[in-house]
């Protein structure tokens, strides 16, 4: 617990650095955007969200998980299982959560309101894994500390499961390439950035696709897989067709997307 902070942050800027010196060295396509114009409101929000997760969850998830525990809450306190089984099925089931509560945001008007802010980078890039709404992220958290709540997820397992989202959601988002050999195979257990680019499509058929965060298999298992975009990984166009002009990734116009009509 004490040193949760330092675990997360140093994790969240190790792959932050990495992602980027590999975007640097190897882009997977050419970006009309500079960092300039986007990473300080990207890395503005994440400010943000991270200060008003303080202020309204101060003991967060992983707190809750340490309650959980010593209130006997949640299936994995009910039942005998062996510590290494408890945390690997928690960490499966979080990341099962977090595919259902994306689609969620998908297909309901009100939630979409506050998820399409990410979908609205007009390039993606590391950054882009970080950049989502505060509003939806105190929502995110309500779902994980139920989810957490009901399966008794041990307090390591919430750990791990939270450095793995944030690490796997930069690199998912990254512009690297990677040989398409070897993506083919990494598919297979994680979600890479050529699977995940598809889901910020501005074609809508794409973008309702590919919801995985960290574990691949869910999109296949509930039919929601698309293998490659319909314009190929470098001439597919990023973004929403209705929020396209470079004003739109100023810090006050992401906060203030929610309000915005659907037009713009």
């Amino acid at each position: 617990m004490p040193n949760e902070p330092v675990i997360r942050l140093t994790a969240f800027a190790s792959v932050l650095i990495a992602m980027a010196l590999w975007e640097l060295a190897a882009p997977r396509r050419r970006q009309t955007l500079s960092r300039t114009a986007r990473w300080p409101s990207n890395l503005g929000i994440v400010i943000v969200d991270t200060l008003i997760l303080r202020l309204l969850f101060p003991a967060g998830a992983v707190g809750l998980a340490v309650l959980a525990e010593s209130r006997g809450w949640g299936v994995f306190n009910a039942i005998e299982l062996p510590r290494w089984s408890a945390v690997l099925a928690s960490v499966v089931a979080l990341d099962l959560v977090l595919y259902l509560q994306h689609v969620l945001f998908h297909r309901t008007p009100a939630l979409w309101r506050l998820h399409r802010m990410h979908h609205a980078d007009l390039e993606l890039d590391v950054t882009s894994g970080v950049r989502f709404h505060p509003a939806e992220i105190v929502l995110s958290m309500l779902i994980k500390l139920a989810a957490i709540a009901a399966l008794g997820a041990p307090a390591i397992a919430v750990i791990i499961f939270e450095v793995l989202l944030n690490a796997s959601s930069m690199f998912s988002h990254a512009n690297v390439r990677i040989p398409i050999r070897l993506d083919a195979l990494l598919r297979l257990m994680v979600v890479t950035p050529d699977m995940h680019r598809l889901h910020h499509s501005v074609i809508q058929r794409e973008s309702n696709a590919n919801f995985g965060f960290s574990l691949p298999w869910w999109d296949r298992l509930f039919h929601t897989y698309r293998a490659e975009p319909e314009a190929g990984q470098e001439g597919m166009t990023l973004g929403l067709e209705n929020f396209r002009s470079p004003r739109e990734l100023r810090l006050d116009k992401m906060l203030l997307q929610p309000l915005r009509s659907d037009q713009g």
